[in-house]
């Protein structure tokens, strides 16, 4: 299931993506391949992610991980701006014309 997560930044993409990478075996526990993740080009603390979760149990397991949660916080997210939004199954990827 491909969600859009935004959310907002209090110390820039940096160590959020170094959160992102020392995190990978607990994401991997969740079923989460991040497909896409960076931040507006004029506002480093604009975040937004295109997130692939194998399962719906594995999106709701992340959404309630508190131990992951006080990680990202800890890293400069203001998870009480975050917005997943479930995307539809007919997407296109990777098209190059």
């Amino acid at each position: 299931m491909l969600v859009k997560l935004t959310q907002d930044l209090k110390n820039g993409f940096a160590p959020w993506k170094a959160m992102l990478h020392e995190n990978g075996d607990k994401l991997k526990e969740h079923g989460v391949t991040c497909i896409f993740a960076g931040t507006e080009k004029d506002n480093d603390n604009k975040l937004i992610a295109i997130v692939d979760f194998a399962t719906q149990e594995g999106m709701m397991g992340f959404r309630n991980d508190d131990e992951l949660t006080q990680k990202r916080i800890a890293a400069g997210a203001m998870v009480e701006t975050t917005v997943m939004t479930p995307m539809t199954g007919e997407a296109v990827n990777n098209f190059a014309g």
